[in-house]
């Protein structure tokens, strides 16, 4: 569903836009082709600007897909982007895709999740990871930020968590900075609000020195009986002409050291 605020026209919404992006309606009007005179007409109400304008500035702005809508609607323009529900026929395609995408990754683990972190696809590799987990972690709708953060989660397993949970935590930080959802906002706040589970007695401190050189912040997490090492990579759609698939991301999960690599291979079929 398309947010925006009612009471606001659509130059108080592209002004927050600006100012949350810091820049001034020179560099705004540079960058769409236009002037800071319209620029500020626009934001103070005196100037209607086009449909194609609209989408112009919010291309400039950088402002998600799903608000571009909300932008619209505020210019009293009907919505340009669909939110075609994942399961629609429509997108079948891409499902398909994703599948082959995530299959072909296997060993290693790989997920795509929305907006929300809620994931909509894995591969076995996600699965292996996270068995042995409740069942009320794992029943559906999962949410990776939930899983990865939650004290009967996957928290107690990571060996770095300290470090993995600042680095998850800024993750969706900048992510509330670029995306006004509040969706994703209250995932934040539950998961921040998680408190952070004590080494297990017995458990060795990981060196402070590993004796491989990490080229990224690796997740390090304990399975069956030995510290796997991943680094992670997210990728988006390009140019998305809808809101849903402008929500996806694709995290996959490469092996930081060779141990984890002989020992993911070794499980593979």
């Amino acid at each position: 569903m398309t947010t925006v605020a009612v009471d606001k026209g659509v130059g108080a919404l592209l002004r927050g836009w600006r100012e949350q992006r810091r820049l001034s309606q020179l560099e705004l009007a540079l960058r769409a082709d236009s002037s800071a005179r319209h620029i500020s007409f626009i934001e103070t109400g005196r100037s209607r600007p086009s449909e194609e304008m609209v989408l112009r500035l919010a291309e400039h702005l950088d402002v998600p897909v799903r608000e571009r809508n909300g932008l619209l609607l505020a210019a009293g323009y009907a919505p340009r982007y669909a939110e075609t529900p994942l399961d629609d026929p429509a997108l079948g395609s891409l499902r398909e895709g994703i599948e082959r995408l995530l299959a072909g990754y296997e060993p290693y683990p790989a997920l795509v999740v929305d907006g929300a972190y809620t994931v909509v696809a894995a591969n076995r590799g996600i699965a292996m990871l996270l068995d042995g987990l409740p069942e009320h972690l794992l029943t559906p709708p999962l949410n990776a930020m939930r899983i990865s953060l939650h004290p009967e989660g996957l928290a107690p397993r990571i060996r770095n968590l300290p470090q993995w949970r600042e680095h998850l935590k800024a993750q969706m930080e900048r992510q509330i900075a670029l995306a006004r959802s509040p969706a994703l906002r209250a995932v934040y706040e539950e998961v921040s609000a998680y408190p952070v589970p004590e080494p297990r007695a017995g458990e060795a401190p990981l060196p402070e020195d590993p004796p491989y050189p990490y080229f990224a912040l690796p997740l390090r997490i304990e399975h069956d009986g030995r510290v796997l090492s991943f680094v992670s990579s997210i990728s988006t759609f390009n140019t998305p002409m809808d809101v849903t698939v402008a929500e996806l991301a694709i995290e996959t999960f490469l092996p930081a050291d060779p141990a984890t690599v002989k020992y993911l291979q070794s499980l593979a079929p």
